[in-house]
């Protein structure tokens, strides 16, 4: 794929538009400032930047939605950005919640030569180190949908298949529990009065909190 010529920023806004779901409906620049960490004027003035390269659709009352060319960016982006995350993890030594920082840096300068050279390296992984999927190359993504932790019921036997990636002190707690990418689960009582979940994780005793089960999802 070849690469327009645009600013990290730019490409940050692309991405982040994707990931909050712009390729399928309007995005309120109120999220879109608030995911981004900055000022809804700010924002705005990014996102008409952005419409004016043809790269999003934009309506001051109606929000933002991802172009087809501004969704292959976003996802090549997002390509970048995962298969960065493994190569760090697998090669690097990298704990997976030192990975996401990094990754955020390097995204936006690799070739798609060392794109292509790490993918296969890695032995042409579907998904990254936090179990999200791997855009391909032609920008397919699987649409897998994984419960909520929190959903499971008592007697559930559940394996980890994908954990949010968005706060590294809650990868760290699930790192402490044991809760990594295909570990077995089994539900031994569910919470009540927002208190832990209780469960067997590989076979030992443990008490989830809620603030960390909302990032695990199983299948």
């Amino acid at each position: 794929m070849t690469r327009r010529r645009l600013t990290p920023s730019q490409e940050d806004y692309l991405k982040s538009l994707y990931k909050l779901g712009g390729a399928l409906e309007a995005v309120g620049t109120s999220q879109v400032a608030e995911r981004m960490g900055v000022s809804p004027a700010a924002a705005t003035e990014m996102l008409t930047k952005l419409a004016a390269q043809g790269l999003v659709a934009h309506d001051r009352y109606r929000g933002a939605t991802l172009t087809r060319e501004g969704r292959a960016v976003a996802l090549e982006m997002l390509r970048h950005h995962r298969l960065l995350e493994v190569y760090l993890a697998r090669k690097l030594g990298y704990r997976w919640d030192e990975v996401h920082d990094e990754a955020e840096l390097l995204e936006h300068v690799i070739s798609e030569r060392l794109e292509q050279r790490m993918f296969d390296l890695l032995g042409q992984p579907e998904v990254d180190c936090h179990g999200d999927p791997i855009p391909s190359l032609s920008g397919e993504v699987p649409t897998v949908r994984y419960r909520s932790l929190l959903e499971a019921r008592s007697g559930e036997r559940l394996k980890v298949r994908r954990v949010s990636d968005d706060d590294s002190g809650r990868l760290r707690a699930l790192d402490r529990l044991g809760l990594r990418l295909g570990v077995e689960i089994e539900v031994l009582a569910e919470s009540e009065y927002e208190g832990p979940i209780e469960a067997r994780v590989s076979g030992r005793r443990r008490r989830i909190p809620i603030g960390v089960a909302k990032g695990v999802f199983v299948g």
